[in-house]
């Protein structure tokens, strides 16, 4: 629908007033500058309500579209549904939403450039990557439709990886002022979506729900909802062989290999599984020009459907089909990597999967050889056995809110505030370095992994990369369960924070016995840092809380962590324990002493929760 009102307009149904509005083109001017929220024609008619004088957005009909675009944000993302063909979704990340959102983003760069030099900025320059979904295309003439409303001059990167769009802001000659990657990670083909960077780093939640605030008003307000022709072609640039290269030097310098410098991974086999992303570059750009053999190598043609496997390094199809590869070729190293390569996991010489807890441990074996004593900045959902591997090394762990953008930011945060942290990893594979711009880069975290393999054969070892974690302690039970919110969808998040909000509470008063809320107050970093309690706390995205459950016979012995979703409309209950029946016993005590006795049962569908404390199975 339209929301430009017609000279004729009504409010709603009480008697029309008239008002006529002067065609000056000084008022015009004046009311654009107000951000008045609809087109002024030369004469209006208005109705005054009863009961106020002070226009409803929803009897304009503008409030559903605007909740529209700002339902699409994601934490620091933008993400939807881009093509049918998912059951029970419709199809919301349209061309004229991604226009929307684009030209805002173009106008929020262009505004704080102008803050940042104090004086007009000119010559905006923002670059555009995607991944190879089939929505891609399409929203590709969008964004820069919208870019070039703003004033930006766009350059098209075409398939690349969400760590080369931040790359393209800081190595020259490229060195854009921001970067648009167009991706939703390892997401149904049906969805996309968008990530944002300027030379900063990645933006925070509360700019995109800036930028998508003023997406909302435009969108909402717009006679025409799409721009169709492109007033200026983007320019197209290769930036990917210069991120290659940038890659293949750090891993040449770092190895500095006695003997052949320019082919330092001569002698080395390593399977790459690319899952049909965008990935495949690392096989052909990097790894081949080093001197690797990558035969045997996995999925690397891209296609935007995914026909193999999800792409993802949690996804057990991906991990088990690699490490297949990675026996049948005897293989030192197997990788995966998600869509947009800004997370990976590997597998070991032997076989052996490592992503979540095992992949942050030998990252952090890593990291600590380098630092010691640094802080390992991780989510609030890794192991005890975890912090135990950490401190062991002589290095400090810092537990944090669930989100990557969280994780990074508090590692920001913390060396900015004088705490040495050089990791921050989220459980899903995001990594990010302080060395690489704190950036999550899921090919940057694999040539660390492929410069220390190549630092061990030197040093005259071949017990592989699995070596560095072999006494990491698994935990003896992990559950990860979730309860769909019953409400709509525009209510969901709400909803979501109620009932999150109330578990908060019968903990703090004991009605779970045992349970107490796991958090450190001032930051002790060591023993874990859920909430912030410096003077700039960071905003909180999405509610969670971490509980560390105790008895008297083994005393603490796991936890329990539940958190809101900002991909879909439901909660996730994630549980650990040290202890045969622990996991069984927290779910019995979290749906009989909370989840019945506060009536959120009309609030929620928590049949796993239900099913998995009556027999420990969700079958």
């Amino acid at each position: 629908m339209s929301s430009t009102l017609s000279p004729s307009t009504s409010l709603n149904n009480n008697t029309p007033i008239n008002h006529n509005f002067p065609s000056s083109p000084k008022l015009r001017t004046l009311l654009k500058t107000l951000n008045f929220p609809f087109s002024i024609p030369s004469k209006l008619t208005l109705i005054s309500p009863k009961s106020s004088t002070t226009t409803n957005y929803n009897e304009l009909g503008l409030d559903e579209e605007m909740g529209q675009i700002k339902r699409l944000q994601n934490g620091s993302d933008v993400r939807g549904v881009a093509v049918e063909g998912e059951p029970g979704r419709k199809v919301n990340l349209t061309p004229p939403a991604v226009e929307a959102i684009a030209e805002s983003f173009g106008e929020w760069v262009i505004d704080g450039l102008v803050k940042e030099r104090g004086r007009p900025s000119e010559d905006v320059r923002v670059s555009l990557g995607r991944d190879p979904r089939i929505s891609g295309g399409l929203l590709s003439v969008a964004i820069f439709s919208g870019l070039g409303r703003a004033g930006c001059i766009t350059y098209d990167m075409g398939l690349a990886t969400t760590p080369a769009c931040f790359m393209s802001t800081v190595l020259p000659p490229f060195s854009y002022d921001a970067s648009i990657m167009m991706t939703a990670s390892h997401l149904p083909y049906t969805r996309n979506g968008l990530k944002f960077f300027t030379k900063k780093g990645g933006l925070t939640s509360p700019e995109v729900e800036e930028i998508c605030n003023k997406a909302a008003l435009k969108y909402a307000n717009r006679l025409t909802k799409v721009s169709t022709l492109l007033k200026t072609t983007p320019t197209r640039v290769d930036f990917m062989s210069v991120y290659a290269k940038h890659l293949r030097d750090i891993i040449k310098e770092r190895v500095n290999h006695p003997h052949h410098y320019d082919t330092p991974l001569q002698g080395f086999q390593i399977i790459v599984n690319a899952g049909n992303g965008s990935g495949g570059f690392f096989t052909f750009d990097v790894l081949d020009k080093l001197g690797a053999d990558t035969f045997g190598s996995l999925n690397l043609t891209p296609d935007g459907m995914f026909p193999n496997h999800i792409p993802n390094p949690e996804d057990k199809v991906a991990m088990s089909v690699t490490r297949t590869a990675v026996l049948e070729t005897s293989a030192d190293l197997g990788i995966v990597f998600d869509t947009d390569v800004d997370r990976s996991g590997v597998v070991d010489k032997e076989g052996n999967p490592i992503n979540g807890d095992k992949l942050i441990a030998l990252m952090a074996a890593i990291v600590l050889k380098e630092h010691p004593g640094s802080t390992i900045v991780t989510d609030a959902r890794t192991s005890m056995a975890l912090t135990r591997f950490i401190t062991d090394r002589g290095g400090h762990h810092c537990l944090y809110r669930v989100g990557y953008r969280n994780v990074i930011d508090k590692g920001v945060q913390l060396n900015e505030d004088g705490v040495d942290a050089h990791l921050m990893m989220e459980t899903s594979g995001h990594g990010a370095l302080k060395e690489n711009y704190f950036l999550d880069d899921g090919a940057y975290m694999v040539i660390k992994i492929i410069i220390e393999l190549v630092r061990m054969k030197l040093e005259g070892s071949n017990e592989g990369i699995g070596s560095l974690i072999k006494d990491l302690e698994e935990p003896l039970e992990s559950v990860v369960l979730r309860m769909d919110i019953l409400s709509e969808p525009k209510h969901a998040k709400a909803q979501a924070v109620e009932i999150i909000e109330t578990f908060k509470t019968y903990v703090q008063e004991g009605r779970l016995a045992g349970w107490e809320l796991d958090a450190c107050g001032d930051c002790w970093v060591s023993d874990g840092c859920l909430v912030d309690s410096n003077d700039t706390p960071a905003p909180v995205d999405a509610q969670m809380y971490r509980a560390k459950v105790s008895n008297n016979e083994n005393g603490q012995y796991g936890w329990l962590h539940i958190r809101q979703s900002i991909h879909n409309p439901n909660i996730a209950v994630n549980m650990q324990s040290s202890v045969l029946g622990g996991c069984l016993s927290m779910a019995q005590v979290f749906l009989d002493k909370f989840l019945i006795p506060s009536g959120m049962d009309k609030d929620l569908d928590f049949s796993q929760i239900s099913k998995y404390a009556k027999n420990g199975s969700m079958s």
